[in-house]
């Protein structure tokens, strides 16, 4: 009988173990569901930027080409062109290398000649100073423009060369002659450039007229200028133009195994010279 009674209390004993063991995990924490999404503090979303309006010298030139490979494939575009009546501030390196001697006088008009649409810096007499000089070239009669069908609108077209169109930035190249390829060749031909055209019977504020943009460096004390060691700038600000067709550029090529001259119609609001290292003004014109 007393062994009976032991068993009864030990199972007794054990229940209540096992009750409140049970009890015990049930206030312990329950997992989350699988399916539960824990809640975290997201950053603001950043406002996408949106495209810079004014085009500098790598926008130009890939509008440039876009259309020049347009124009070689034969095709035409449609929409309307988004480049007409947006800014652009172009920079041109030019005087990259050692200054060009001064010219003869009885030479100055052909140097001018040949370097119009192009900037120059070229020593004075006697290396007493640095003449930086851009004069427009006259592109009123040429194909490109007379072929457009604008020579009744546009009274005069100044044109301004993009010289080395494959250099994206804004400085002056800082490769070397390769000794391998051998003697220096010939500058490549021009291929880009940018018309400032001029309305027939508009205002003659903006007009060169063949006159060129014009600056010079004195030395101090009597010694000669220092030449900047990177060279030299042009800066072309202004708003792109449309030729008649609606479009901002033009291209026109002699054959198909020659790269396309590509012509962009613009109105310019500012030229200026600056050092090409640090960036300083050193002359500006502004129509008006």
């Amino acid at each position: 009988m007393a062994s009976r009674r032991g068993l009864v209390a030990g199972r007794m004993a054990l229940g209540l173990s096992l009750g409140l063991g049970l009890t015990q995990c049930d206030r312990e924490p329950r997992p989350e569901p699988a399916d539960a999404t824990p809640i975290v503090d997201e950053a603001p979303a950043q406002a996408e930027m949106p495209p810079p309006t004014t085009l500098d010298r790598s926008a130009l030139l890939g509008a440039v080409s876009r259309a020049g490979s347009a124009y070689a494939a034969g095709s035409t575009p449609e929409s309307p062109d988004t480049l007409v009546g947006r800014t652009f501030a172009v920079r041109l390196p030019f005087g990259c290398g050692e200054p060009r001697p001064a010219p003869p006088i009885d030479a100055a008009p052909a140097r001018e000649e040949t370097d119009a649409g192009l900037p120059t810096v070229s020593w004075g007499t006697d290396k007493a100073t640095l003449n930086l000089s851009l004069t427009p070239d006259d592109w009123a009669e040429t194909a490109l423009i007379v072929g457009s069908g604008a020579s009744d609108r546009w009274e005069a077209v100044e044109g301004f060369w993009v010289p080395r169109p494959w250099l994206g930035n804004e400085t002056c190249p800082q490769i070397t002659r390769d000794p391998l390829v051998g003697v220096s060749g010939q500058p490549a031909a021009q291929t880009v450039g940018l018309a400032s055209v001029h309305e027939t019977n508009g205002s003659r504020l903006a007009r060169r007229d063949g006159q060129a943009y014009r600056f010079t460096l004195r030395g101090e004390d009597g010694r000669p200028p220092v030449p900047s060691p990177m060279g030299y700038r042009v800066v072309l600000e202004g708003r792109f133009a449309a030729f008649p067709d609606g479009r901002a550029i033009r291209c026109r090529a002699a054959s198909i195994d020659q790269r396309p001259i590509c012509i962009a119609a613009v109105q310019l609001d500012r030229v200026a010279f600056e050092d090409g290292g640090s960036g300083a003004v050193l002359s500006e014109w502004r129509p008006g």
